[in-house]
């Protein structure tokens, strides 16, 4: 007995105690994983050492960003005395709410014109200025709530009672956006998402179970061992400090089908025992007979997971880190806590019969090999097309677009969806950028740097495709507009010091004016510039601009920085794709290197990744041709069907190197004999399982879980087809793999 079976013997020898420990543990895994909470904002889409993100995490520590929830007030005259009166009792009711700020812009004009009828207060309000913020358009008047909140908790209470607080003004409809309501939905279906797929699976558990096994104790072994893996799995990732997002709730999902998947192999090998042999000695056997080709899988995936650690997506990166753990833990489970409840339970066995082939594992060997030009060509050309469909062709095709837009992550059911829509129909598509200027020295309401700032104001609002600019200077701009006279602040600078001298008792007064000039130190200011095409070029060239405007400023020793989380949101459009080749080529590397070393066949690793690249490269190719789109959760299609179908071609290829020596076509159909049908349903079982995703109202998730079941389809196509194809075709190079060269007999 070598030391791993005698290593596997003393676990099952320990099965009570193994069954104890795990009974202690699970619940208080289960408990912290309970814990974790679900958080849906921009600072949790980027790692927290991006040189931007820390520039913006400055930047927000001397202007804070509180969370603004938009009131649209829908009429057909805005300016009817009953709709500004309905407007204005709304506001009232608002500001009465804990926490909770308002302001219109009716607040601006009032003040200007107290007593003023509807009509003067149009004329005065009707600016581009105040379009430009949304804050009125044709048919509507907003109010901006801000929201003076620290938690997720508190967020939500803030806009529970702003919704009490128009209903208590008789508000009637209103509609509502803004990022606190975003958010507030994304962390919502974050923590819901597994609670919808959960019943799912656990259908898809007790259907394998009785179809495989037609035994109620090996369900009840098998819906332990999966609770005790995605409990400590998820725990795990509790304890390294994650949170549920919009992705890093495919943890517990990949962790279920990958533990679920191993168990089958596993369990499958235990139930054939020969009539002979002792129940005890035949589970050491089984066990032993799937180590390594079990701990081979799981470690190539563990690696490929851990490969998406090189992402600048933080919930990419915690996506691949956490999965990795769990699958660690998974392993762990299967080759204890499992062995354990298979002797506790008494899981039945049956009969092994003698060694037949299935007419499928004769037929694949002898169809393969008189088609293997054919389904070889055909798998690289399709792979080669999905290639040039993703990452496009340099000068000739782009490659494939990227979603950010908070649009595509909401449900298109949805009246936050509706609202959004109408918003931008009628106020437009608001892209924000932050201009960070940083004086060398307090100075910030002196007249000749302001003049100097409004200079610069004046050289961005001229920019191509900004809309507006609001600065330090904009609230003396109204003032002049207010009092009917030129908008324009005096070029002479003894007239603008005039213009600006009660500036800094303005800066005590009005607590608008601290958000662009910080009251504390006097020396950081900032404006903000709202412009179009807010995609990666648009940020880029806006930055350019913005720097070659700034080069021309009388400004000696100030810094400037485009900051901001707009920026940072375009920043993870244009990390998606670069992710998605990096840790592809990454895990694909790995996975090679791990299979290189246990098989010691380069050309047989390289045949063995046939079926999963190929799946992904089709599927991309799909979702090309079919317009969709990546976005957050389809980036991560490319590195979970590597890290999942592996599976598969590592069980194979384990019982091909089986029969070492033998001709090719008989290792294929011993192979295929005893792996072929754990195979298919363990492919099966990932496909039902991501397929769960699919009741998901999260949009990005449906999508995901609809298009990775079409790549596991793909690749058991691949396994049955391109793969053994690819054996005949290199056959004389596989002498070391479970073959010789004697096979032109097939």
């Amino acid at each position: 007995m070598d030391w791993q079976s005698r290593a596997l013997s003393r676990i099952v020898s320990l099965r009570i105690p193994i069954a104890a420990a795990f009974a202690v543990l699970v619940p208080l895994a289960a408990l912290r994983a309970a814990r974790i909470p679900s958080q849906g904002g921009i600072e949790r889409l980027i790692v927290r050492t991006d040189p931007d993100a820390v520039a913006t995490g400055a930047f927000e520590h001397l202007f804070p960003d509180s969370p603004t929830a938009v009131l649209l007030f829908e009429s057909d005259d805005p300016w009817s005395p009953a709709s500004l009166e309905r407007v204005e009792a709304a506001e009232r009711e608002v500001r009465n709410v804990p926490h909770v700020s308002a302001f219109s812009v009716l607040d601006a004009v009032r003040r200007a014109r107290p007593g003023a009828p509807g009509e003067t207060l149009r004329k005065l309000a009707d600016l581009p200025f105040f379009r430009e913020q949304g804050l009125l358009g044709d048919r509507f008047l907003s109010v901006m709530a801000d929201l003076d909140v620290k938690s997720p908790g508190d967020r939500d209470g803030a806009l529970r009672g702003i919704d009490a607080a128009l209903e208590r003004a008789g508000a009637g409809q209103v509609r509502k956006v803004g990022s606190p309501y975003v958010e507030a939905w994304l962390e919502q279906q974050s923590g819901a998402a597994s609670a919808r797929y959960m019943p799912f699976f656990g259908a898809l558990v007790v259907a394998v179970s009785l179809l495989l096994y037609r035994s109620v104790r090996a369900l009840f072994a098998l819906i332990l061992a999966l609770g005790a893996a995605v409990a400590l799995g998820v725990a795990a990732g509790g304890l390294c400090g994650f949170s549920f997002t919009i992705v890093s709730v495919l943890v517990p999902l990949t962790i279920l089908v990958t533990t679920l998947a191993n168990l089958v192999y596993l369990h499958s090998r235990f139930v054939d025992r020969p009539a002979e042999v002792p129940v005890a000695e035949h589970q050491i056997h089984a066990l032993r007979n799937k180590l390594l080709p079990v701990s081979v899988s799981t470690f190539a995936a563990v690696l490929g997971f851990g490969a998406l650690a090189i992402s600048p997506i933080r919930p990419v990166r915690e996506l691949g880190t956490w999965t990795a753990l769990g699958l660690a833990i998974s392993w762990v489970v299967s080759f204890t806590l499992f062995p354990a409840l298979q002797s506790l339970l008494r899981t039945p066995t049956r009969p092994a019969r003698e060694e037949q082939i299935p007419a499928f594992a004769a037929a694949i060997p002898r169809f393969t090999f008189r088609h293997r030009k054919l389904l070889v060509a055909t798998a690289l050309v399709l792979s080669a097309a999905g290639a040039v469909a993703t990452f496009g062709i340099p000068g000739r095709l782009p490659p494939m677009s990227v979603v950010t837009d908070t649009l595509s992550y909401i449900d298109p059911s949805l009246q936050l969806r509706q609202d959004l829509v109408w918003f931008r129909e009628h106020a437009g598509d608001l892209n924000v950028a932050h201009v960070w200027v940083h004086l060398s020295s307090p100075s910030a309401t002196d007249p000749r740097v302001l003049q100097a700032v409004d200079r610069f104001q004046g050289a961005v609002e001229g920019l191509p495709r900004v809309r507006s600019v609001v600065g330090p200077t904009t609230f003396l701009h109204l003032r002049r507009l207010f009092a009917g006279q030129d908008d324009r602040l005096p070029s002479d600078p003894a007239q603008f010091a005039r213009a600006a001298a009660d500036l800094e008792q303005l800066l005590l007064a009005e607590t608008g004016l601290r958000g662009y000039i910080d009251p504390n130190g006097l020396a950081d200011l900032q404006l903000t510039v709202i412009f179009e095409q807010g995609d990666a070029a648009g940020y880029a060239a806006l930055s350019r601009s913005i720097g070659e405007a700034w080069t021309a400023q009388p400004l000696p020793g100030a810094q400037m920085k485009v900051v901001g989380r707009s920026l940072l949101q375009t920043k993870v459009g244009a990390s998606l794709v670069p992710t998605l080749a990096q840790s592809f080529l990454l895990t694909a590397v790995l996975i090679f290197a791990v299979f290189l070393f246990v098989f010691r066949s380069g050309t047989a690793r390289a045949l063995a990744m046939i079926p999963s690249v190929f799946a992904i490269l089709v599927t991309f190719l799909c979702m090309r041709l079919f317009g969709a789109s990546l976005n957050l959760a389809t980036v991560l299609i490319a590195t979970i069907v590597l890290g999942t179908t592996e599976n598969d071609q590592i069980h194979f290829f384990h019982h091909l190197h089986e029969r070492h020596g033998a001709p090719l076509g008989q290792a294929m159909e011993h192979a295929l004999a005893v792996a072929g049908r754990a195979m298919a349903f363990a492919t099966l079982v990932n496909m039902a399982g991501f397929l769960a995703l699919s009741f998901s109202s999260f949009p990005p998730l449906r999508q995901f879980g609809l298009v990775t079941s079409g790549a596991f389809l793909l690749a058991l196509a691949a396994d049955f087809t391109a793969l053994p194809a690819g054996l005949w075709l290199l056959r004389r190079q596989l002498r070391g793999v479970g073959a010789t060269a004697d096979i032109d007999r097939q």
